[in-house]
């Protein structure tokens, strides 16, 4: 009798915690989700790629990139216009590159560029 209230202890114990830490992880990734909100660029949309080509007369980019999720786009090497030309000045041919693309209007478009360390 004793063995089997230890058990149920031990399995409420188990159960409570893990509740616990499930509530825990749903309050952390809202708060992520709210904290990301203020940050324009989560490092999850971000892909993965290298400059190939930049033409600072058409402000755009030549990127061999990974898959783009979100936009649903496998890897493959394009031209890319950016949103802000300064970003040309920040890479160059050859960088590996982690970037975020969007479809705006109809063009994919670089909003955010880093180098990749």
């Amino acid at each position: 009798m004793k063995l089997i209230k230890n058990l149920i202890a031990v399995t409420t114990l188990a159960l409570a915690t893990g509740f616990a830490g499930t509530a825990l992880a749903h309050t952390t990734a809202a708060n992520k989700v709210g904290a990301s909100a203020s940050i324009p660029t989560a490092a999850a949309d971000m892909a993965d790629g290298e400059i190939r080509k930049i033409d600072k007369a058409t402000k755009k980019l030549t990127i061999k990139h990974g898959e783009i999720k979100n936009l649903d786009m496998p890897g493959m090497t394009m031209l890319f216009q950016v949103k802000d030309p300064a970003m040309l000045d920040a890479v160059k041919v050859g960088d590996r590159v982690k970037f975020r693309a969007e479809n705006s209007g109809g063009a994919i478009v670089v909003t955010d560029i880093q180098v990749a360390k």
